[in-house]
């Protein structure tokens, strides 16, 4: 959310012909506002821009939101630009929206960047709802996210895991051995982790840690471009929110978005072409280790879906989940490794209870991960404490509904679901701030934090949900685990880790987390 407000309107040079324009905007917004919802509207909106410069870059969206809760109520309403947009902050809400009208709330609000930097609408996570998304979705699901599919790959998180624990003790004994451990920043560490997995998983590659089969450069090339498209993808265009506005758009700015997406549709070519090459001299039939991107190549072949051709599918397909498949790990892992190094008896209970279900003489298996109800409640409720998105995406209404107390909500509203509000509900979670995983195991050991329980949402809910929640827990699960069997952690100071959120669409930590790590397990088993 935070990201396409980093370019703010104040840049904006062109007032005169903002104001020359004024009658037509302000004789649009009117009839925009003739269709009310019945919601409360927050105050402080600005003409034009509405509540945009209450979520500028400096600001958490999430905070301002709830915020605004506190003191419009659980549903109320904000403008950005000329679009009316719902803000729910309590399960109950949530629920009818993500259940009762799911399928009218499935819409997704088409912006400019979903264009030039996502294949024309190609890229699912951004297509509106249609044929199109339905069919790439159910492709993604039993292609890559199904349980059958999930489970064989298996051997690739345990060897991703487990190469990249053999690194850090490399690095330990090159140290000397040191007694407090090596150092090791560990948003780099799980960063190469998840990373390397659904890199390995989409295109079977390998480009982070290590020697990294020598790729270092294409990796840091690749890296570069990812973080352009983020920066792109969330800039503030005038188009996005005042549609009339749409010729006041930085020029230069388009250039970069189709300047980036040519770059990053060149490495992604190159990749398949890699795969068809391969294809060729192997013959038609199935390779035993398949990529997704060998899959899509098989259930393509040369047909196309919606105007899209299978190339187009498959570069846009894949490069979707890249993007979002890791960051959201190693958000996760970043704040469970804080919270328990403030909170240390917890951090040594886990541990206890890995030495109880593993043992010392081996490493930990995925098959472990079933008994170790104490890290399952860890990782649950830092996912209620810092959900890797505390703001659901946007979506929009596809047709008229009517919702609880008799709201009626026209069609094209916009919504936004605050799940850091949701998960801090005194009426549903006790002392809601504070980091205490015994509620999982307690008071709410049958909630399920798969969407349907809906006031616990990390991952979204309904069928614009997360598909990619069973393997995100399984790789946070597996890759916290071994850190905590492999390594004692300890804090580079005696101070309390900084616990302080970055602003952006990602809830990433603001500030480093350095450690340092010392093996705790036989030699032989980083071997």
């Amino acid at each position: 959310m935070d990201h396409f407000l980093q370019s703010s309107f104040y840049s904006v040079s062109g007032l005169f012909a903002l104001l020359v324009f004024i009658y037509f905007i302000v004789k649009r917004s009117g009839r925009n506002g003739r269709q009310s919802t019945g919601l409360p509207e927050a105050g402080g909106a600005w003409p034009f821009i509405g509540h945009m410069h209450l979520l500028g870059p400096n600001q958490l969206t999430h905070y301002t939101l709830g915020t605004m809760a506190d003191k419009y109520g659980p549903a109320f309403t904000i403008k950005l630009g000329s679009h009316k947009v719902m803000i729910l902050s309590n399960w109950e809400m949530a629920k009818e929206c993500f259940l009762t009208h799911d399928k009218n709330f499935i819409g997704r609000p088409i912006v400019l960047a979903s264009k030039l930097l996502g294949y024309n609408l190609a890229m699912f996570g951004f297509a509106p709802y249609s044929s199109y998304w339905r069919e790439i979705r159910k492709i993604v699901s039993l292609e890559l996210l199904s349980v059958r599919r999930i489970e064989t790959l298996k051997g690739l998180r345990v060897s991703e895991v487990q190469t990249s624990i053999r690194e850090v003790y490399k690095l330990w004994v090159e140290s000397g051995s040191s007694r407090i451990g090596v150092l090791v920043d560990m948003k780099q560490w799980f960063s190469n982790i998840t990373h390397n997995l659904i890199m390995g998983m989409v295109a079977g590659k390998r480009y982070y840690g290590g020697s990294a089969n020598g790729k270092e450069g294409e990796a840091q090339k690749f890296e570069k471009m990812v973080r352009k498209f983020g920066f792109l993808f969330g800039a503030f265009l005038f188009s996005d929110f005042i549609p009339s506005l749409k010729w006041l758009d930085s020029k230069a700015h388009k250039r970069d978005m189709k300047r980036t997406a040519q770059e990053l549709d060149d490495f992604i070519q190159g990749w398949l072409e890699e795969h068809k090459q391969r294809r060729l001299l192997r013959g038609e039939g199935p390779e035993e280790n398949e990529d997704f991107m060998d899959v899509m190549l098989t259930i393509l072949k040369d047909a196309g879906i919606a105007g899209f051709d299978a190339d187009t599918i498959n570069k846009a397909t894949s490069l979707n989940l890249i993007l979002a498949g890791s960051d959201s790990t190693t958000v996760a892992l970043i704040w469970a490794v804080s919270l328990l190094l403030n909170n240390r008896c917890m951090l040594e209970r886990a541990q206890a209870e890995l030495d109880t279900f593993v043992g010392k003489d081996r490493h930990v298996d995925e098959s472990d991960i079933k008994n170790l109800v104490y890290l399952q409640a860890i990782v649950k409720e830092t996912l209620r404490l810092y959900s890797p998105s505390p703001i659901i995406p946007l979506r929009a209404a596809i047709e008229d509904c009517t919702i609880s107390s008799g709201y009626n909500i026209p069609a094209g509203t916009r919504l936004m679901v605050n799940v850091w509000k949701i998960h801090r509900d005194e009426r549903v979670w006790s002392e809601p701030n504070k980091f205490k995983p015994e509620r999982f195991l307690t008071t709410h050991k049958d909630i399920d934090l798969k969407g349907h329980n809906f006031e616990f949402i990390p991952f979204g809910s309904g069928r614009r949900a997360c598909p990619g929640v069973a393997l995100a827990l399984q790789s946070v699960h597996l890759a916290l685990a071994s850190l905590l069997h492999c390594f004692d952690i300890t804090n580079i100071s005696d101070e309390d880790v900084d616990l302080t959120e970055s602003f952006g669409l990602t809830n990433f930590k603001a500030t480093p987390l350095q450690v340092y790590l010392l093996p705790r397990l036989q030699p032989s088993l980083y071997l």
